[in-house]
């Protein structure tokens, strides 16, 4: 089966895997060492220059999970990830805008269509 709905948990896994076939960052950065050295034992993490420049990007963020509590999760409609999935293509396709396509091309492509049509007599379009 298929849907729009799965296209974008499809598209959403896609990406972690994306994510994953990267590897692992072996730089210093990505180890994280300057916040090892920075925080130093016993401390946390969250307020150190290193986490605040790389949290964002540090790991895959899905577009459908919910990583929010349950009674967050509860309160906020209790969606499931296909009914996340079916509000992010219906945005998407609302906010949809066709790129800019040059006369030229479109008038050839006009004329290729033309063409082919008229190829294949017994065609009804």
């Amino acid at each position: 089966a298929s849907s729009y709905e799965k296209l974008i948990m499809d598209a959403d896994q896609l990406g972690m895997m994306q994510v994953l076939a990267a590897g692992i960052d072996l730089s210093e950065n990505g180890q994280a060492m300057s916040a090892v050295r920075e925080v130093g034992p016993g401390a946390h993490f969250l307020g150190c220059e290193h986490t605040q420049n790389n949290f964002m990007n540090a790991f895959y963020r899905s577009n459908i999970a919910d990583n929010n509590s349950f009674e967050q999760w509860e309160s906020e409609g209790s969606k499931d990830a296909a009914t996340r999935a079916n509000a992010i293509w219906k945005r998407m396709l609302n906010e949809y805008q066709a790129p800019a396509l040059d006369p030229a091309i479109d008038e050839a492509l006009q004329a290729f269509i033309a063409r082919r049509k008229g190829e294949f007599a017994d065609m009804n379009y």
